[in-house]
């Protein structure tokens, strides 16, 4: 446009402000995103006044990336459609996984529970009523075995959400892999090995941050060598946005962390087109759902531009952002959960509009149990509706060019860099995590959008308004039972009877003094696994030489 253009606009615009600045505006508390960024009546060309489409924006499956990574997107190929799945044993867990694959699911994804997250077996004294109950029970490449008898390994991607023990889980899939005769160049998937965001958000650290990064690093160059399908870390924005954060939290704190393990990888003498085509990301898509679009092309974006610009990455795919997405858990409500199948399809579609890879699709029941598998079905029915039936998958970016979609990307990056500059000046993200910076932002937003609530500032449907008095809540629960937990642990008190323990205490013994050197310690933790060393004796072996990691109280 003209500058005599630009001045018609601008004029134009300010005739159509003055006309419109005392009609009334319909009765919602507040025109702002979750993240507090103030949106105008009307966006046009004024706010994306310096927009140039080459540099900000492009064509898809081209620098930057922002329209989306793959030239076709989802006319070439559809988000993987994965459920969160794992409960009780690693024998229920099985059949829900062969449940959710006949019905068309086309990706597994591993929930465990908590002592398992923890990197505690099932008999562990700290891990008593807990086993089974928020996921499934893994303690041994036995479990692991049992898991997935009967899934060919060479045809199906698995995620799984571990993070504190995830080389050891790791190398029990591995293992299990190459017991069915799929060596282990063949397998794909990803572990979450996020360990930053655990000492953030979720909180299932084990070691201490440097130890912790060491391993990470000694994964990601295993991997390079030896499973080179493999995704080894999933850099996790989920958990952050779970505990509170904003969108522009989420954004900022995940890429950070992302940027983080990249220098570690350097940092070792890795070159960088060896590890970060195999770094993929995990967002959540919340309720706000031109803000989550914006979101997600905003960060890659930013990805692609500080791959190749700070870190001088060659490799196309070292520049793509590659992420699986989660609607959001903290968005369900307790209250007239049948209302969870329409947040969960809006987020979905935010995700694929986002131009997400990989897809999970949050179960009714949630707010209240383990998803039911008539839930679940439905939670996998919304993604395939979303996938074949509403036209959404034929257009490539459609929102791209929307003025305000562009307007939010752009506001959406900017905030980011301002997190970015604040963390860099306390010298990276580790230091921010020890000094308690990204922590108290997150508890600050969270305080705020529940007041927001509380104050009737945000609606949620049946929450704070539109709410049925007396309630009954009559929808199916799935319920743990307790016979869980002693099945769990006689299995394992068998395991421990029947392995060679003299040979497992060697492997052991092996392991810590690689610990203590330089050595890459995937390679011990594999010969403790084949042997059946348990997850709990694996793990504590590392805890004599890496300590354990004790969270300062900040607030």
């Amino acid at each position: 446009m003209s500058n005599k253009d630009w001045e018609e606009l601008e004029e134009a615009y300010k005739k159509w402000e003055e006309m419109v600045k005392d009609l009334p505006e319909c009765t919602l508390p507040s025109f702002s995103t979750i993240s507090n960024i103030p949106v105008k009546k009307v966006y046009t060309p004024l706010d994306i006044k310096n927009f140039d489409y080459l540099r900000d924006l492009g064509f898809p499956g081209e620098y930057p990336f922002t329209r989306g990574i793959r030239h076709t997107m989802y006319r070439g190929r559809l988000w993987t459609m994965r459920q969160f799945s794992g409960f009780g044993t690693a024998e229920d867990t099985n059949k829900r996984f062969k449940f959710l694959l006949s019905h068309g699911e086309t990706g597994l994804s591993v929930a465990f529970d908590y002592p398992t997250l923890l990197g505690r077996d099932s008999d562990d004294p700290m891990a008593r009523g807990e086993v089974g109950v928020c996921g499934v029970a893994i303690s041994s490449l036995r479990d692991m075995e049992i898991l997935f008898d009967g899934i060919p390994l060479d045809t199906v991607s698995t995620s799984m959400t571990i993070n504190g023990p995830a080389a050891v889980i790791w190398a029990f899939y591995l293992l299990t892999g190459e017991k069915q005769g799929v060596p282990f160049y063949k397998l794909r998937g990803t572990i979450q090995n996020d360990i930053l965001k655990e000492y953030i958000a979720q909180k299932s650290y084990i070691f201490p941050p440097e130890p912790s990064l060491r391993i990470i690093v000694d994964i990601m160059e295993f991997a390079s060598k030896e499973v080179p399908k493999w995704n080894t870390i999933s850099i996790s924005g989920y958990h952050i946005r779970e505990a509170g954060s904003t969108a522009v939290q989420e954004l900022a704190f995940t890429l950070m962390d992302g940027f983080t393990y990249v220098e570690e990888g350097i940092k070792r003498g890795l070159d960088v087109d060896t590890f970060a085509p195999r770094l993929s990301f995990f967002f959540n898509a919340h309720l706000d759902f031109f803000e989550e679009i914006a979101k997600f092309r905003a960060a890659r974006r930013i990805w692609a531009r500080e791959m190749k610009n700070r870190y001088g990455a060659k490799k196309k795919e070292s520049l793509l952002l590659r992420f699986h997405t989660q609607t959001a858990g903290c968005s369900l409500t307790a209250q007239q959960p049948e209302n969870n199948i329409i947040r969960t399809a809006y987020e979905a579609l935010a995700a694929v509009l986002g131009g997400t890879q990989s897809l999970h699709t949050n179960s009714m029941d949630e707010a209240w149990a383990l998803p039911t598998e008539k839930a679940v079905l439905i939670a996998l029915r919304t993604q395939q509706i979303l996938a074949y039936e509403i036209g959404v998958t034929n257009v490539i970016d459609p929102l791209g060019g929307s003025y305000y979609v562009e307007y939010l990307t752009n506001k959406l990056e900017e905030e980011a860099y301002r997190y970015f500059e604040k963390i860099e000046k306390m010298g990276g993200m580790v230091a921010a995590i020890k000094a308690g910076f990204p922590q108290r932002e997150i508890a600050e937003a969270a305080y705020r959008y529940q007041k927001e609530i509380e104050e009737k500032k945000r609606i949620i449907v049946g929450v704070n308004e539109f709410v049925l008095e007396n309630e009954k809540i009559e929808i199916p629960l799935l319920k743990i039972d307790p016979e869980v937990e002693r099945r769990q642990i006689e299995r394992l008190h068998k395991l421990r009877r029947e392995r060679d323990n003299i040979v497992c205490e060697r492997k052991l013994k092996e392991l810590k003094m690689a610990a203590r050197s330089n050595e890459n310690i995937m390679y011990p933790i594999l010969e403790c696994a084949r042997v059946y060393c348990t997850l709990g004796e694996i793990i504590n072996a590392l805890k004599e030489v890496f300590g354990e990691y004790k969270e300062e109280a900040f607030f």
